[in-house]
């Protein structure tokens, strides 16, 4: 190695915020080169403009006036102190180009414009991104801003090791003398492989390192005299040729990766092609030298990977916001599942997206599909295997993948077939549910092996979730704005629930009053009980297994009213079916259960739905029921007839008193001395208008 090379600085960039650097000294133990450090945001330029002046001042070093003139300067106020001029101010063999920039910086936007700068100045000089703490958006800038390499200094690799290797494995830039420009080539550490070949692609000279030398079948010295042909497939052959073509045509130095076989299976390799001037045997020829970057390429594809699994969890998000956005306007379930299928095809990372639903047969019939895999979506459209995937995807309520496809045994052959015709590698199938629902199944085809990381896999078990809300939505808004609804009513012979076991032990009957959910996920259920006292009830509810707590809300002598948890509500299951509950009475065992739902509900599905609580379950009867239609006028005068005057006195004073509000601007004593009644009338008159309203809120909303 010459003394020029040996020469050229590692600059180490450094936050100004940290005043310590780790590289540094690791970085001098390690390598040949001096090491500066230039904290940001300094002057970086002074001394990356050596590259393009081309060692102006290292070639005929620096006077002693420019000397004194530097440190005059800096004596005079200058910008920057004696340590910053030693990291930052070329001087000497600082004038020599960088031979390379290593970033140890945890800031995405200072690595983004250090390396901007490097690029614009110096754009052959290699960058290292090397922060201190290793994040995945800091790969990604790093990765986008055509860093060299990226080594997060966390790790419990050494970073050292990674660096030094980066450096060593760039290329010299080329002179424009064609006398020096073998010798440089030459003069950079040895490659791990050298060759002299023909233009004709015959070896001419070999010359391999030992420890590269024990990964082929061929010896070193066997190899001239043999051609790129006897050494490569032909594909592999006839891309070299080429390579050697174009440098000995332009008269320039090419470079190449290729893979090649070892006895340790296939590496990849890069190579700086460089043509001779001199001809050898009468013939052109040039210079090969190959170095293996298996571990760079490595590297590189995992950082490549992860940017596309961030961008892809990017889409899929995007994709559920839009599905969100799309539940305001969507008429109906179709517009949604067509919505979800075109935008997952139209982010370009997949190939195919369908959804089937569950039939009250239990088996799957297809929707809905996009995509360009026509013959994969045909094959499903016409059956699809119910043992696959998407098939256990419903049983179970859980993401199924096939990252290898073509390679998968179980995949039926007709399936298979068209997946091959349409580059299908991998699947997804995701269910689409509500809490206990399940509508059916989002299946999403890629043309890559592999492609559905558990990342995505979380991504799209989101997006079936937030469907299937969407799902249940629209339904409920169907049923809420429809003129003429569907009532079934369903017979229920015996349950394992609390109010049939009550009924048919003391022959009482039991009423739902409402049944709810509350944000935390809890499933309430108010239920009167004729015929029987709150404490034998409370006593029988604190020992069955369905109810997870239990409270008495009124008591009397052959009538109570009781607020039960339970674990499992076949109320709640109707309800995530579009389902609203209008009537439940149990009474010596046998329940009747009345239920709305809007005229194009599946109706053997919420009868299947039901069926999963309740065992013996029949549809008596179906029948359509038209709802009147109240204005808001005829509400309120229904609200004000069932109001007294003293009522309606209380509530006015209240309101506009201000005793709702909080923190309130009257109190209760005050509200009762300006009607001349004591505070207990004044709350009772409060307390039963207050009912009143609220029963005519609630009065024909049914249970949901």
């Amino acid at each position: 190695m010459n003394d020029t090379h040996r020469s050229r600085p590692i600059i180490v960039v450094t936050d100004v915020r940290d005043q310590e650097t780790d590289l540094r000294a690791r970085l001098e133990n390690a390598t040949e080169h001096d090491v500066r450090t230039v904290p940001v945001p300094a002057d970086l330029e002074s001394l990356l403009d050596a590259a393009d002046a081309k060692g102006d001042g290292a070639a005929e070093g620096v006077t002693d006036g420019d000397r004194d003139g530097t440190e005059t300067s800096a004596a005079n106020g200058g910008s920057r102190s004696t340590d910053t001029a030693e990291s930052a101010t070329p001087t000497g063999d600082a004038l020599a180009s960088p031979i390379a920039v290593v970033l140890e910086l945890d800031c995405p936007g200072d690595i983004q414009s250090v390396l901007q700068r490097v690029h614009a100045v110096a754009p052959a000089v290699p960058t290292i991104v090397a922060p201190k703490t290793g994040s995945e958006r800091l790969a990604t800038v790093a990765l986008r801003a055509d860093a060299t390499e990226y080594v997060p200094t966390n790790r419990d690799e050494d970073p050292i090791d990674r660096i030094v290797t980066t450096v060593r494995s760039q290329p010299i830039e080329r002179s424009d003398e064609t006398d020096s420009r073998n010798e440089r080539i030459l003069g950079d550490e040895l490659p791990d492989e050298a060759f002299v070949i023909g233009e004709d692609g015959t070896y001419l000279e070999a010359k391999v390192r030992p420890d590269s030398a024990e990964l082929y079948s061929m010896a070193p010295d066997d190899l001239p005299g043999t051609t790129l042909e006897d050494a490569f497939p032909d594909a592999v052959a006839a891309k070299l040729q080429d390579c050697i073509d174009r440098a000995i045509g332009t008269d320039g130095v090419r470079s190449v990766e290729y893979d090649a076989e070892t006895t340790e299976g296939s590496r990849r390799f890069e190579a700086r092609v460089v043509p001779l001037d001199q001809r050898i045997q009468g013939r052109r020829a040039v210079v090969w030298l190959a170095r293996d970057i298996t571990e760079r390429a490595q590297r590189e594809r995992e950082l490549r990977s992860r940017q596309d699994q961030l961008e892809t969890l990017n889409r899929i998000n995007a994709v559920v916001r839009q599905v969100i956005e799309t539940l305001v306007e969507a008429p109906a379930r179709d517009a949604i599942e067509d919505e979800v299928c075109e935008q997952l095809v139209d982010s370009e990372l997949y190939c195919g997206s369908w959804i089937a639903e569950r039939t009250g047969d239990g088996q799957l019939s297809y929707r809905t599909g996009a995509g360009e895999a026509e013959t994969y979506l045909e094959c499903v459209r016409e059956s699809i295997d119910h043992d696959g995937p998407v098939s256990q995807a419903v049983r179970t309520g859980e993401i199924r993948t096939t990252n290898r496809l073509l390679d998968d045994e179980t995949v039926p052959e007709p399936l298979q077939g068209a997946a091959s015709e349409d580059d299908v590698r991998s699947a997804i199938a995701a269910p689409i549910t509500h809490e206990d629902a399940t509508y059916g199944v989002l299946t999403v085809l890629a043309s890559r092996d592999d492609a559905f990381s558990e990342r995505e896999r979380a991504g799209f078990r989101l997006l079936g979730e937030t469907i299937g809300f969407t799902i249940m939505a629209v339904k409920n808004r169907q049923l809420l704005f429809a003129d003429t609804v569907v009532e079934l009513e369903f017979r229920i012979d015996g349950g394992d629930t609390f109010s049939f076991d009550l009924s048919e032990e003391y022959d009482c009957t039991c009423s739902l009053e409402w049944a709810g959910t509350t944000a935390n996920g809890r499933t309430f259920q108010y239920v009167t009980v004729d015929g029987l006292d709150g404490d034998t009830v409370l006593e029988a509810a604190r020992t069955h297994d369905s109810i997870e707590e239990c409270r008495l809300i009124h008591d009397g002598e052959e009538s109570c009213t009781i607020e039960i948890r339970l674990a499992q509500s076949g109320v709640r299951t109707l309800e995530n079916h579009g389902a609203t509950i209008r009537d439940v009475t149990v009474d010596s065992g046998v329940g009747t259960c009345l239920v709305e739902v809007s005229q194009n509900a599946a109706v053997r599905e919420i009868a299947e739905a039901l069926t999963v609580i309740y065992e013996n379950t029949e549809l008596v009867a179906r029948r359509e029921v038209d709802r009147p239609v109240r204005t808001a006028a005829q509400r309120r005068n229904r609200i004000l007839d069932r109001l007294t005057d003293r009522q309606l006195t209380t509530l006015r004073l209240a309101y506009y008193g201000g005793f709702f509000d909080w923190p309130r601007e009257s109190t209760g004593e005050e509200i009762a001395e300006a009607m001349d009644i004591s505070p207990p009338t004044m709350h009772q008159h409060l307390r039963k208008g207050l009912r009143a309203i609220l029963e005519e809120f609630f009065e024909g909303s049914g249970h949901s």
